[in-house]
């Protein structure tokens, strides 16, 4: 045997999974970053809540936290990853971090284009 659990089928493999997502959310909330995002993303939700934003706004805010949560337990899963394989300094080690970074830095970019983008067209006055 490899010391791997066996896998699950049927109704039990459902549970498994969500036993392991939820072991990924544990992990990924000691993550600071998931937290300032998370607080972010209430803050958003928030914001539009007291400002009336419509029904769209909620919605692309929503998707647009769970691909931002989804990036980051990917990114915090390279970084993990990375630091197994090359305890010691290693550039390629360092690229890959970089990239994930960069990855989650480009959705923070849209979930603040996509905030303010609802809050604009819901406040400015219609243009012609």
């Amino acid at each position: 045997m490899n010391g791997r659990t066996p896998k699950h089928v049927g109704i039990a493999h459902v549970f498994a999974a969500a036993r392991y997502s939820m072991g990924g959310v544990r992990r990924l909330w000691r993550e600071t970053a998931f937290q300032h995002e998370t607080l972010a993303f209430v803050l958003i939700i928030a914001v539009f809540g007291f400002a009336g934003a419509p029904l769209w706004g909620f919605v692309g805010a929503i998707l647009l936290y769970l691909l931002t949560a989804s990036i980051e337990a990917l990114n915090t899963a390279v970084e993990e990853l990375a630091d197994h394989a090359s305890p010691g300094y290693s550039k390629m080690a360092e690229h890959a971090k970089d990239l994930g970074s960069f990855a989650v830095f480009c959705l923070l970019l849209a979930n603040a284009v996509w905030a303010v983008f609802v809050l604009w067209t819901h406040w400015a006055p219609p243009l012609a």
